[in-house]
Formats: C-alpha cells, sequence, structure tokens
C-alpha cells in the first residue's frame, strides 16, 4: 500500500494544495486505518512563504518522506500506544450540587495521585459512559468524569432550566475546586469540544492541554447542515423519519419545530420528538452502521435528555455571544498544546469545523483520521486520541 503526498503551501492569508494522492489500505482488517497529520511545523521555502507540513499514514504504512518534512513532534517524540486501555471501574463517585436546581454526578478512575484529566461528554445531553475512560493510561492518569446538567445520573433529569455554556463552564470549576485540583488536562469530543473551547478560553490558566475530536464550533451552518437537510444528501434514509415526524408547514425550521415538540405539556409528544431526534444522530454517528449505538435512540429516558438539553443549545446558538465567537477567541488559547482528532467522513460534524479550527489555530497538531465518520470508538479515530494523550503524558513526563 502506498501514500503519496505532494505539497502543500500556504501564503500569510491563504492554504493552496497542490496535490494529494491516497491508495486506500488493501487490507480490511479493523485496525487497519488511514489518517493525515497536519503539524504546527511550518518551514520557509524558496519563495518566501511557508510550507506546512504534511506528514500521511495508512493501516500502518508511513510516505517515504525526508527527515526534514517529518513533523515536530514525530522527530520530538517516541511511537506511541494507540491501543485503547483495559476497562477500569471508578475509585471514588459522588454528586456536587452546583445550583439551588442542578446536582451533577462526578467519579474518578485511574492513578488518584495521577496528572488529572477531565472528559467533557457530547450532546449536550450525552452524559458519560464506562468506555469513557478507556482513552487513558490509568497507571499515569487521574481520570475525571462528570454529567452535565441533566444528562447522565445528574439531576433534575433533562432539566433546561439554569442551562447555559457559562452554567457548564461554572460546574467545571466548582467541580475542579472541590476536588482540589489545581489545573487538569480537558479532553472534549463533538459538544465535548465546544465546551473544552469555550472552558479553555474562559480558564486559560486551569488547562495543561488539550485533545479534541469531532470539532463543533456552534456556528449557523453547522446546526443548519446537519438539522435543515444538508445531511439528508448522505443519509436520506435515516433523514425521512425524522422529516416526517414535521407537518409540511413546519419545515421552515426543523430545530424550532422539534424544540416546540420537546417542550410539549404532553410527555408522549415528548418522547416521540426525542426519539426522532435522537435516532437521526445515531444513524449517522458512524462510517458504518453501529446497531448498539441506534439502539440508545430507543431508550425514552436516555432520548428525552439528549434530545431536550440539544435543541435547547441549538435554538440557543449555544448561548455565545456571536456566530464566531470560539474562532475569534483562540488567541486566549493558543499556547495550549493541543491535538484535534477529526474523522474525514464526520457528517454530524463536518470537517469544515476542524479546519476553520486549524486555520484559525495552526500551532495545534490536526489528525484526520481517513476511515472513519463521527465517534470516538471508531477504531482509527480511538486510536488517535490514545496518542494523542500518550503524547502529552510524554510531555508532562519530561517537564
Amino acid at each position: 500500500m502506498r501514500l503519496s503526498i505532494l505539497g502543500i503551501a500556504l501564503s500569510s492569508n491563504s492554504y493552496s494544495c497542490a496535490s494529494l494522492s491516497l491508495i486506500p489500505p488493501i487490507s480490511t482488517s479493523s485496525s487497519s486505518t488511514s489518517s493525515l497529520s497536519f503539524s504546527n511545523k511550518f518551514t520557509p521555502s524558496a519563495s518566501g512563504k511557508r510550507n506546512l507540513v504534511l506528514r500521511g499514514q495508512s493501516g500502518g504504512f508511513e510516505s517515504e518522506l525526508k527527515p526534514g518534512d517529518l513533523m515536530e513532534s514525530e522527530k520530538e517524540f517516541p511511537e506511541f500506544n494507540r491501543n485503547i486501555y483495559p476497562s477500569i471501574e471508578p475509585y471514588s463517585s459522588g454528586f456536587l450540587k452546583v445550583s439551588d436546581i442542578h446536582t451533577i454526578y462526578w467519579e474518578q478512575s485511574g492513578n488518584p495521585n495521577g496528572h488529572p484529566v477531565v472528559f467533557l461528554h457530547g450532546g449536550p445531553g450525552g452524559g458519560t459512559a464506562p468506555s469513557n475512560r478507556k482513552f487513558f493510561d490509568p497507571e499515569f492518569y487521574r481520570i475525571i468524569l462528570f454529567d452535565q446538567r441533566g444528562a447522565g445520573k445528574s439531576t433534575p433529569h433533562a432539566c433546561l432550566v439554569e442551562n447555559t455554556t457559562w452554567d457548564l463552564i461554572s460546574d467545571i470549576e466548582k467541580l475542579r475546586e472541590h476536588l482540589e485540583i489545581p489545573e487538569w488536562q480537558v479532553f472534549g469530543g463533538s459538544w465535548g469540544s465546544t465546551l473544552a473551547l469555550a472552558y479553555s478560553q474562559s480558564h486559560p490558566d486551569k488547562v495543561t492541554g488539550m485533545v479534541l475530536r469531532g470539532i463543533f464550533l456552534l456556528r449557523k451552518k453547522e446546526i443548519d447542515w446537519f438539522y435543515e437537510g444538508g445531511a439528508a444528501s448522505i443519509f436520506p434514509d435515516a433523514w425521512e423519519p425524522f422529516r416526517d415526524l414535521i407537518p409540511e408547514n413546519e419545515r421552515g425550521s426543523f430545530v424550532d419545530a422539534y424544540g416546540k415538540r420537546l417542550n410539549s405539556d404532553d410527555q408522549e409528544v415528548q418522547y416521540a420528538a426525542a426519539r426522532a431526534w435522537t435516532m437521526w444522530e445515531m444513524m449517522t454517528a458512524h462510517l458504518f452502521p453501529n446497531n448498539d449505538n441506534i439502539k440508545r435512540g430507543e431508550d425514552d429516558k436516555f432520548s428525552l435528555a439528549f434530545a431536550r438539553i440539544e435543541n435547547h443549545y441549538f435554538v440557543n446558538r449555544g448561548f455565545f455571544p456571536s456566530d464566531g465567537f470560539l474562532l475569534d477567541n483562540i488567541d486566549k488559547i493558543r499556547h495550549i498544546k493541543t491535538t484535534i482528532v477529526q474523522g474525514r467522513y464526520d457528517v454530524c460534524c463536518p470537517m469544515m469545523s476542524a479546519w476553520d479550527l486549524h486555520k484559525a489555530w495552526p500551532e495545534a497538531d490536526l489528525k484526520v483520521i481517513q476511515d472513519a465518520g463521527h465517534s470516538a470508538n471508531e477504531p482509527g479515530i480511538a486510536a488517535e486520541l490514545v496518542a494523542a494523550n500518550e503524547k502529552l503524558k510524554h510531555i508532562k513526563k519530561g517537564a
């Protein structure tokens, strides 16, 4: 299997791609992955332009690039573990009252004296799962998971009152202080990447490093792509049940139409809307259909929190003051060592957002997984998430 990568050059204001040729891996093994890495290393060219170093890997074979063309991180660090870790159980857990209304569930696993990392789940409203612990070396990391307001084991369930991005950022700080953690690594995917960016921009001094996956900047064009018919061109079979729940005269905005039903006084109307909303996302989250994931859309309790809270945040545009708020504030976190992991065929959070973030923040490493969609549990994405945590572990050990 060959991977050929020709020059990518950029001027001070724009990127231009000369040629990129990928020959997919022959192996169909689930362990065979294909990825591209966009480095934080820029080198001047003879023409005065800066060259963006690009590295490709597919199925475990690397392209034969000159040593000077390797990513800075590839020269500084050894090959990292890319296998998820075995299942572990929490060594402590509890509930933290964060407001007069809300109480959040939290847990800790791994090494009680290790480097703390906080996992920010997706949705919003998705909650955490035991499998979230597997991305981290339990001998090195003190792994903190918590369910955001209204999600998972947090109470009250599916509650939208006092539930905004800024409330969640406040909760993260209250949890950090409750656990007596001076600073920590932040890990978030999908909506978790949104919250990770917003939290780190609000508290950059508390963040030692970040791993972000499936970038979601909560801009209008991203919401419109997934909920107003764009992604339907790829998944028309999954889209039609989502569409057909809404009468034709209300289809000018599916987000608003679903919002009305998810906040209905009739609980059965809420549940029907929640199942349809959740099933649409579950059916599009993987490059190849995942039946276990799709079945989550049949769970009324999970679906109600997932759909109600997601819709609440999307109707309110994430409670951000402007559409490009997160990109506009990158300077606040430019110094934080960060890896972005993005599935090339992510339909839920398409790669345009990861690319926009990469252009605004070239200091962060961007890993594009060529044979993956949105889910953190797809083999190629999971491998790069583990490797990104290993890289930050290596940096911390060498500090």
